[in-house]
């Protein structure tokens, strides 16, 4: 046998022992792979232990209260309707309380005048009394009215003046617009300019308030043109 032939029997026969030694260790190797998916599917069927760990957001359930802490919570309980019985109570009364002031307003601005009406009633009196006084007394009728008249003028008077007016008295005073009226303007040299000569209509006021203005004739200078003011 020549030498190139015997080196391809020598070649052969490593690829022959390299292949035995492949499959050898691959036959060996199966087992193994096979023996661990066991052990792994075993372990995936084994049941979980279960777990003594409360999972989060769970409330613990309370013990059940005390005998002590349920007669706690009955006073509570017994105050809080106590205070609200009062609550109610209270609001009750203050809305009786609003009614009442809003009437009694009312009643006052109605019956605001009543005093005053009640003082002029004699007046009133005198005024029929007058009436009759003049039916009654034939000649003498004329006496009796102006007797009548003074009576009753005289009554209204005081009983204005008990109610808090009176009279502007504006005569010989001098000119105040916030008082008096001008109706006229009259020449004269025995007063001063702006001086009141005349009074043609009285003015009065109630208390500190002006009622109504004095209607007034003013003293001008002599030689000014006389002017009315009377609108």
């Amino acid at each position: 046998m020549s030498s190139k032939a015997k080196k391809e029997d020598k070649e052969n026969s490593q690829i022959e022992i390299a292949d035995a030694a492949e499959k050898d260790s691959s036959a060996q190797t199966k087992p193994e792979q096979e023996d661990q998916a066991l052990g792994q599917a075993e372990k995936v069927s084994e049941p979980a232990e279960p777990s003594t760990e409360e999972p989060e957001g769970v409330e613990q359930e309370l013990p059940p209260p005390t005998p002590e802490e349920l007669n706690e919570l009955r006073e509570q309980a017994a105050k809080a309707a106590e205070y609200y019985d009062r609550l109610q109570r209270q609001v009750a009364e203050a809305d009786n309380l609003r009614k009442r002031l809003a009437k009694e307003k009312q009643d006052a601005i109605r019956y605001a005048n009543e005093a005053l009406i009640e003082n002029l009633l004699p007046t009133m009196d005198s005024f029929e009394m007058a009436i009759t006084a003049t039916r009654d007394s034939g000649a003498n009728n004329i006496e009796s009215l102006k007797t009548g008249i003074e009576m009753v003028y005289t009554q209204l008077k005081r009983t204005l003046e008990e109610a808090g007016v009176t009279e502007i008295d504006a005569v010989g005073q001098a000119f105040d617009p916030s008082q008096h009226e001008a109706m006229s303007r009259k020449q004269t040299d025995e007063a001063d300019e702006g001086t009141v000569l005349e009074q043609t209509r009285k003015g009065y006021r109630l208390r500190d308030r002006l009622l109504r203005a004095a209607s007034v004739v003013v003293a001008a200078p002599v030689g000014e043109e006389e002017e009315d003011t009377e609108e």
